[in-house]
């Protein structure tokens, strides 16, 4: 299951990776994206921001963000995921500001970013990588905070419904539900449920739960030995039909073929 809020155990985490969609979730740790081929979009509460190959985006912890693949071309990034305690003298502004645009784009990226974002890679655990994995995240944050418009949470009016609904689906889209049964679940009307979906998300119930499925078929294709059969019934679809349409249209390729890739990147 995806739970609303992710409790990450490592306080670094780096991946070079295909993007793909991905459903609104938040977690505790700062997020940094850096493309590296293709185009990606970045949705950050209500707001959905452009990236393109060379640039960067940095996610501040605890804010609900989500990210969508509207190009058939190839789109590869490296991720990096950094628990705020590492961030030293930056962690009070992290935890009370957030960038009005989350992206800096490449021909405005401090070469240093570009650096670190390239040169870092996973090591052993211990004080020496600790280090050097801090040293890295203060070069980051030194050269991309000052360019990045910072606004105060607090300007921001804290929706519950909206953290309420990806909460709502994170726990209960393996089941048959509905625009309607989830809206009386959570005490409000259809209409006020589905402009949450189409004004913060920017997808309607039906595409939003999709993807939440879809995530977690992935994450059982690449990771499995289940059928592809049982996949579709562990998470929430109707029927192995409904599940290789819905999956064809979003990730443009059939479980099958997506499991066979992802053997061959393991492989490789």
């Amino acid at each position: 299951m995806f739970a609303l809020y992710e409790n990450r155990e490592n306080e670094f985490e780096l991946y070079h990776k295909r993007s793909k969609h991905v459903p609104p979730h938040l977690h505790g740790a700062i997020e940094m994206i850096y493309v590296t081929n293709g185009t990606l979009e970045v949705g950050i509460r209500q707001d959905l921001f452009h990236m393109e190959k060379g640039d960067f985006a940095l996610v501040f912890p605890d804010v609900i963000h989500h990210y969508q693949v509207f190009s058939t071309e190839k789109c590869t990034a490296t991720y990096l995921l950094v628990n705020p305690i590492m961030s030293g003298s930056y962690h009070s502004l992290l935890q009370q500001k957030l960038p009005k645009n989350p992206v800096i784009p490449h021909e405005k990226l401090h070469p240093d970013i570009i650096y670190a974002m390239e040169h870092l890679e996973p090591t052993e655990s211990g004080a020496t990588a600790d280090m050097v994995h801090q040293a890295f995240l203060m070069i980051i944050l030194s050269r991309a905070l000052p360019q990045l418009d910072l606004m105060d949470r607090s300007d921001l009016q804290d929706d519950d419904l909206i953290y309420r609904t990806v909460r709502y689906i994170a726990e209960h889209f393996t089941e048959n539900i509905s625009l309607t049964s989830m809206a009386e679940d959570l005490y409000v009307s259809p209409y006020t449920l589905s402009r949450v979906f189409s004004n913060t998300f920017h997808r309607n119930f039906n595409r939003y739960l999709n993807e939440s499925r879809l995530q977690y078929a992935c994450t059982l294709l690449s990771q499995t030995d289940q059928t592809i059969t049982e996949i579709c019934m562990n998470t929430g679809f109707e029927s192995q039909r409904t599940f290789n349409r819905v999956f064809q249209d979003i990730y443009h390729m059939s479980p099958r073929d997506y499991r066979k890739r992802a053997e061959n990147e393991l492989a490789n």
